[in-house]
């Protein structure tokens, strides 16, 4: 059992609980040839779940095409507003074993002037958003495991009272048959001690029977013998 809770508290505590900052920056990008200025976000976590996390959020918000480098988002809606006719890039990249960056932008040559300045400040946005819902995401798998655990203990100590009640029980009346038993040894004490003095009684009695038959059968040879002798 100790090691049972032990292992729990071992996978509570072995990732320190930390704060995480979402900052999202602008950087460029090669697209098509060109740098365009794209808003990129650096992760903590694996690579897989970074990316698969990524594409969901961006199939979410338009079409998705992950056969090109960059990917793109056709007809992507931002803010309630679908830009049926608009695509913006997006892409992933592995910077080490525990950390990634995902990037969102817009080639400013493909969109009405007059839109540029809103989308990129939505897509500036949406990245954050992407991210405070990515380390959310991963808090809320540790508070899950957390209550997993929370619950398993509540259950162990459940079961430990539903354990104590019973083992209470089986005391007490463990403790009633033990005063009987000695009330029944202490009777039988007594009962034993009366039954070796009826016993030495009988045997004192049948001595004397023994003797008092001795004396008749002597007192009746004497009446024999006095009988034999009248003629």
């Amino acid at each position: 059992m100790n090691k049972f809770f032990f292992s729990i508290l071992f996978s509570l505590f072995i990732f320190p609980a930390q704060s995480q900052t979402v900052t999202v920056l602008k950087e460029k990008e090669k697209v098509k040839g060109e740098n365009i200025e794209v808003y990129a976000l650096t992760l903590d976590g694996k690579k897989d779940e970074i990316s698969s996390a990524w594409n969901k959020f961006l199939k979410d918000i338009g079409k998705l095409k992950q056969s090109t480098e960059p990917m793109t988002v056709s007809e992507p809606v931002i803010s309630g507003t679908t830009y049926s006719s608009n695509v913006f890039y997006a892409d992933f990249k592995k910077n080490n074993e525990g950390s990634s960056t995902v990037w969102a932008g817009i080639n400013p040559a493909e969109w009405n002037e007059a839109e540029i300045g809103r989308v990129n400040r939505e897509l500036d946005k949406l990245v954050y958003q992407f991210g405070v819902a990515f380390y959310r995401q991963k808090v809320q798998v540790q508070i899950d495991e957390t209550q997993q655990a929370l619950d398993a203990v509540d259950k162990q100590k459940q079961r430990m009272l539903n354990q104590n009640k019973d083992l209470t029980l089986k005391l007490s009346n463990s403790d009633q048959e033990k005063i009987q038993l000695e009330k029944s040894l202490e009777a039988n004490k007594l009962e034993n001690a009366a039954l070796k003095i009826k016993l030495e009684n009988n045997k004192k009695a049948q001595d004397s029977l023994a003797n008092v038959s001795v004396q008749i059968k002597k007192v009746m040879e004497s009446h024999k013998e006095k009988q034999r002798k009248i003629n």
